[in-house]
């Protein structure tokens, strides 16, 4: 599953969710079902009623008692029951049925003991298509209804009774009784669509799945369009609405490349008969990859390539990619339990960047996945986080699971590992993982094993360690003397107040620079003396790839310093500018030196660097400085320094290649955002009017940039043109673009329209959130939507959704004052949000954090503006 329509927002996303999870209760086990009795085969008849918003359903599950039971015990969750029955010893049994609704769970007591050996569970019930986004829902456009489903992780039970834990794998049997004139879509291929005798519908029968988990199905039901292709002989399909059909012919091209990469890389043949890919108008997930037939969200599957960002193209062709992964890793193999769920995502993670690579080299991925890692690398290094593998019993727990530790970290690890290892070596032991569990379940221990295996090497001490602790590692090394260095390590919190006690280690691969080639060594100890490669300086995480922070003697930084640009690759000064950061706010350095390294990289030709740095200059200008002088000044210096590079590049040319699209993009919003050059501003303004007025007349990745910047100075007459294109604009690009802008608006006139918008039912319940967490994250808009968010909870908290209510709560963690600490506690203790115990106490310690930076860097930050 990718957790948002958006890699850039899906940063703010991951970075919000919680991350640690409390000791559990007995009563958060006791949710699990009891082992006694397993099912093998599902056989569901649904009828779906899109007028009236109801279905029902008939339902017969074939299942192994495996010890004598009293009861039978599943999952189910706002469904009706009209009968369950079954047939022992040619005697019909009817159950009375009790639910439990706390546990999401319904018991059948047929009176009597039931024996080991199968039966079979045949069940008649209703249920309805609801508004939540999860289970069995209505999506819906201003022309009609749609029936979809989103399973993952516990909602399965929302659409048919089931046994609704990963493990519980079976086979499915699907027949959907549509209305004349619409079709249906599910996991496999159509075997038959006859016509309901008596009634207006027809009934769509698919073939047989293979053996998977309950929320790995998918059924579909409206007048969805597609368009056709195929590799390695698979049918492939984008799939939507009519009048957005024709938008999915990237996808198409996306998938058709990564499927025949996967193939061979795998050397497992893609399993299914088919693939189908399905933008859905209402959905919360950036996408989800039910097996053979994968759900996205709108803007992450559809796309008008002549119109299109370069962002947004490789946005598309990464989820695709990663949800085309799970076809794998998580579909074809699953993990055992939700503590596991880094077995999904961190595999979809680190292998979505391998065919996009392949596919577009131009895209330069590698420096995208550096500068990704830098983001989970600050999350890690907080004071609450949690391990890789974490217990997660109830549906709250386990949709915690699904935040950047799952996805970001796990996903650095491997990329780490694969590092030390070798491309091949790594490869070989996915391939024989893989192989090991075909249509089972594993385990981490699993995974790794295989590795070990396959390398000869101690794949297991590195990744359990990694795994089953929480944070990161911080290497600091002496001085250099002849061919060996001191280095140690211990935990590194971006907060050093919470450094006292701890006493993690870790077992990692260090691949250290060379001359000629990287020397990749294993440290194990808190303090070693360690051989190094022959090379004119230090530098410690070659290619950029090692998931930790390094700190390094003051001399030898120096010498980093005057060969950042001439010897490092973009990956590795991604990296340093990466660790100088962090060790500006642990105090291990100063917010100065930061700065100097940012004035040796100004005329960098990567995007992916300026980036970091623009996001480093972004957190001095909203964390560190005490005031708008402060902020103003930090703005002239930044004018000084990457001014002369905005004009350097020029204009866009049809020559452009797309990291100097990219990059000039990135110019204009650090110039004309953080440096608030007048002369950029009005330079955005004019291209986001004439994009508006014809999207053909600019660049499309240098409009996105403009858009954001005219509309913080917008006006008026641009927000009611936005507000129309959020809803009338062709393609969902551009709609979704026209959105973001009218949370950036900083009159407060406006903004207060654009939060009355937001929350009016207007906005989808998908966006709605994610807008007013975008608000809270502005300094400049943060304490009106912040007052709003408070005296209109009412109509904010009827948008939210399963996930949605975390970014909110997430995003108070902006804030940089103990009396808005206080205010966002009060608050939340009186407004209780689904799914956000955790991210209520991370955004309380980022304000913590934030106070304790600003008071430590604030004094060396007014120093060295002084002297410019």
């Amino acid at each position: 599953m990718s957790p948002s329509s958006s890699r850039l927002f899906q940063a703010v996303i991951l970075l919000s969710l919680a991350l640690s999870l409390l000791t559990l209760t007995h009563q958060a086990t006791a949710q699990r079902l009891p082992q006694a009795v397993i099912p093998e085969h599902y056989d569901l008849a649904l009828t779906p009623d899109l007028k009236t918003a109801t279905f029902t359903g008939q339902e017969k599950i074939d299942v192994v008692i495996k010890a004598p039971v009293s009861t039978i015990t599943l999952n189910s969750a706002e469904i009706k029951f009209t009968s369950v029955t079954t047939v022992v010893n040619n005697a019909s049994l009817t159950a009375k049925v009790a639910l439990v609704p706390d546990k999401q769970q319904a018991i059948f007591d047929f009176g009597r003991p039931l024996q080991p050996g199968r039966l079979t569970l045949a069940i008649h019930y209703t249920g309805l298509l609801n508004n939540e986004l999860r289970g069995f829902y209505l999506s819906r456009t201003p022309r009609r209804n749609y029936a979809v489903t989103q399973f993952e992780s516990t909602d399965a039970r929302r659409a048919f009774p089931s046994f609704d834990e990963p493990a519980f794998k079976a086979t499915f049997s699907v027949t959907l009784n549509v209305d004349t004139g619409d079709t249906a879509i599910s996991n496999t291929n159509i075997i038959r669509d006859e016509p309901l005798s008596g009634a207006a519908k027809h009934a769509i029968t698919f073939a047989e799945t293979p053996k998977m988990s309950t929320y790995l199905l998918v059924f579909l039901v409206g007048d969805f369009k597609c368009l056709s292709g195929s590799s390695d002989g698979v049918p492939i399909r984008a799939c939507a609405t009519p009048d957005q059909v024709q938008y999915g012919a990237f996808a198409l091209s996306a998938a058709e490349f990564t499927l025949h990469y996967y193939n061979t890389y795998f050397g497992i043949k893609y399993p299914m008969p088919k693939l189908d890919m399905i933008g859905i108008p209402d959905f919360e997930a950036g996408a989800m990859e039910n097996f053979g037939a994968i759900t996205y969200r709108e803007s992450d599957f559809l796309l008008d390539l002549s119109h299109a960002s370069v962002g947004a193209q490789r946005e598309v062709a990464l989820v695709v990619a990663h949800e085309m992964a799970h076809q794998w890793f998580g579909d074809m193999v699953t993990m055992q339990w939700w503590d596991n769920t880094w077995l999904n995502e961190g595999f979809a993670t680190w292998m979505e960047n391998k065919p996009v690579e392949a596919w577009h080299p131009d895209w330069k991925l590698p420096e995208q996945v550096a500068l990704g890692n830098q983001a989970t690398l600050d999350l890690d290094a907080q004071h609450i986080t949690r391990t890789i593998r974490a217990k997660a019993e109830t549906p709250d727990e386990i949709n915690e699971m699904f935040d950047g530790i799952s996805y970001g970290k796990a996903g650095a690890m491997l990329l780490m590992v694969e590092n030390y290892l070798g491309e091949e070596t790594f490869r070989q032991g996915v391939h024989k993982y893989l192989a090991a569990h075909l249509y089972g379940n594993a385990t981490a221990e699993d995974f790794w094993s295989a590795q070990a295996e396959v390398s000869h090497k101690p794949v297991d001490k590195i990744m359990d360690s990694l795994v089953s602790q929480p944070g990161e590692a911080l290497l600091t090394f002496g001085s250099v003397a002849g061919s060996s260095v001191p280095v140690a390590q211990r935990r590194f919190f971006l907060n050093a107040a919470n450094a006292s006690g701890n006493s993690e280690s870790w077992t990692l691969p260090v691949c250290f620079k060379g001359s000629t080639e990287k020397h990749c060594e294993v440290i194990t100890e808190r303090e070693q003396q360690q051989p190094i490669p022959a090379a004119p300086f230090l530098f410690a995480n070659a290619e950029g790839k090692g998931y930790y922070r390094s700190n390094y003697s003051e001399e030898n930084y120096r010498k980093l310093l005057s060969n950042v640009e001439s010897q490092l690759t973009p990956e590795e000064r991604i990296s340093l500018l990466g660790d100088q950061w962090a060790l500006t706010r642990a105090g291990n350095s100063t917010v100065a030196s930061y700065l100097d390294l940012v004035h040796e990289v100004r005329a960098d030709e990567s995007p992916s660097v300026i980036s970091s740095v623009a996001s480093g200059l972004g957190s001095i200008s909203i964390r560190i400085a005490a005031d708008k002088e402060e902020r103003s000044q930090l703005s002239t210096w930044i004018r000084t320094q990457f001014a002369p590079s905005l004009q350097a590049i020029g204009d866009p040319s049809q020559n452009d290649t797309p990291a100097r699209r990219e990059l000039r993009a990135e110019l204009l919003s650090l110039v004309g955002g953080l440096g608030n050059d007048p002369d950029t501003i009005a330079q955005a303004k004019a291209i986001t009017a004439r994009s508006l007025a014809d999207p053909a007349s600019a660049d499309p990745t240098l409009f996105v940039s403009a858009l954001e910047i005219a509309a913080r100075s917008g006006d008026e007459t641009l927000f009611t043109q936005l507000k129309k294109a959020s809803v009338e604009a062709p393609n969902p690009q551009q709609r979704e673009s026209a959105l973001r802008a009218l949370s950036l608006f900083r009159d407060p006139a406006i903004e207060k329209q654009a939060l009355d918008y937001a929350v009016s039912g207007e906005v989808r319940n998908q966006d709605s959130a994610s807008f007013l967490a975008r608000e809270l994250r502005d300094i400049d808009t943060r304490d009106f939507a912040w007052q709003y968010i408070q005296d209109n909870w009412s109509k904010v908290a009827a948008q939210l959704t399963t996930f949605s209510g975390a970014y909110i709560v997430g995003a108070t963690g902006s804030f940089c004052s103990a009396d808005k600490l206080a205010e966002v506690d009060r608050f939340f203790a009186g407004h209780k949000v689904a799914a956000s115990e955790h991210t209520l106490a991370r955004a309380k310690d980022q304000i913590n954090d934030c106070i304790a930076l600003r008071a430590a860097q604030q004094p060396s930050l007014k120093s060295w503006l002084s002297k410019r």
